[in-house]
């Protein structure tokens, strides 16, 4: 592929205990107070944006700088080992006396993930760590996760947005992926509306899941999701048309050009801003600007063969999107693939063990792949 890209921001090792079999509704089936339960062989991966996107677009052909930050710890060793395996170890930053962010990824199935999760030093990733010669042979520009990145975050998110001005300045073509926030976190007490106010003008593809931009638009609208879905999985109980797309017209209306919801196992939303818009990015990206214009739909999840975790799930879904798009694959097609390698990846405990290629999923996708119907 011609076209380079850089997957910046948040890594991580995540560390996902292995449940024995069944499938349970509720946490308190299984986590009580004073309960042993025997488990497997814990799952041990690299994960965080660049951990899950950033090697999954590596895997999946595209042409990958990867930029982040571990610690000078064990944890960090282990990443930076993992990392090493796919051509990428000296990509990360070791920050002396900083720790390794990391996950303990409680993947009970039957119930949607819990992460405990400790940022490490991805809370002093800043457009320092992003060096400007890489900018300048970069057609589109990753970053993931500044919803727990605490330097990025603080003050209204002002060094998220020197780092989108930054990236811009080079003509380099910006896409964000988001984090669920924690309620107990500095992060919480955020003005995510604001934040976002002020950066989307500057995220030309924008990529967060419904749960995580309804958090950042409108909390009491969440909390009003939460009753009615009454400890269900959120997106199952969704309305499209009446809960997703007003999020995404609002994010339109900020200036986003390129958005792409995640809806979790109902599938994805997207759409598309007008031609004066598209045509900011058209020329990089090499766009049809008539075909990626005012664009709208909705694409249902692929049945996955099995479901061991959704771990990484969405990370791999954007890698296929970003990497389609790069390869000048149409926008339908760009969310086909999306939602194609988001089914495979919940077919392995880490993001990137069920990944397959474009190929192998257009193939599946022409044979009548079946769709999840809710």
């Amino acid at each position: 592929m011609g076209k380079k890209v850089i997957s910046a921001g948040h890594i991580c090792l995540d560390i996902t205990p292995v449940f024995p079999g069944g499938h349970y509704t509720k946490t308190e089936d299984i986590l009580m107070p004073g309960k042993l339960i025997q488990m497997d062989e814990a799952a041990v991966h690299i994960g965080g944006s660049v951990g899950n996107t950033g090697l999954a677009m590596k895997i999946l052909g595209a042409d990958v700088s990867l930029i982040a930050r571990t610690g000078a710890d064990v944890f960090g060793e282990i990443v930076r080992s993992g990392m090493a395996k796919y051509g990428a170890g000296d990509a990360i930053r070791v920050v002396e006396g900083g720790t390794t962010a990391h996950s303990i990824i409680l993947a009970i199935p039957g119930i949607d993930r819990i992460f405990l999760h400790h940022p490490g030093v991805n809370d002093t990733f800043s457009s320092e760590d992003i060096e400007e010669d890489i900018l300048k042979e970069a057609t589109l520009f990753h970053l993931g996760y500044p919803s727990v990145m605490k330097k990025l975050y603080e003050n209204e998110g002002a060094e998220l947005l020197n780092i989108l001005k930054k990236v811009i300045e080079y003509g380099t073509v910006t896409s964000v992926d988001m984090a669920a926030v924690d309620e107990n976190s500095p992060a919480a007490k955020e003005d995510w509306k604001k934040i976002l106010e002020k950066t989307i003008p500057y995220i030309d593809v924008f990529m967060p899941s419904v749960e995580e931009l309804c958090y950042m638009l409108d909390k009491s609208l969440l909390e009003q999701w939460k009753i009615r879905a009454n400890g269900r999985d959120i997106t199952e109980i969704l309305d499209i048309e009446k809960d997703v797309r007003p999020l995404a017209d609002t994010c339109l209306n900020m200036g986003a050009k390129i958005l792409v919801i995640k809806c979790g196992v109902r599938g994805i939303y997207y759409c598309t801003a007008d031609e004066t818009k598209i045509a900011m990015i058209s020329d990089k990206l090499e766009l049809n600007v008539g075909e990626w214009s005012n664009q709208e739909g909705f694409e249902e999840s692929y049945q996955p063969d099995k479901f061991r975790s959704g771990t990484g799930a969405g990370d791999t879904s954007i890698a296929a999107f970003l990497t389609a798009l790069l390869n000048d694959y149409s926008l339908k097609e760009c969310v086909q693939l999306a939602a194609a390698t988001g089914a495979s990846c919940v077919a392995a405990y880490d993001a990137l063990s069920g990944l397959k290629s474009f190929e192998e999923l257009e193939k599946r996708i022409k044979a009548g792949w079946p769709k999840i119907k809710m």
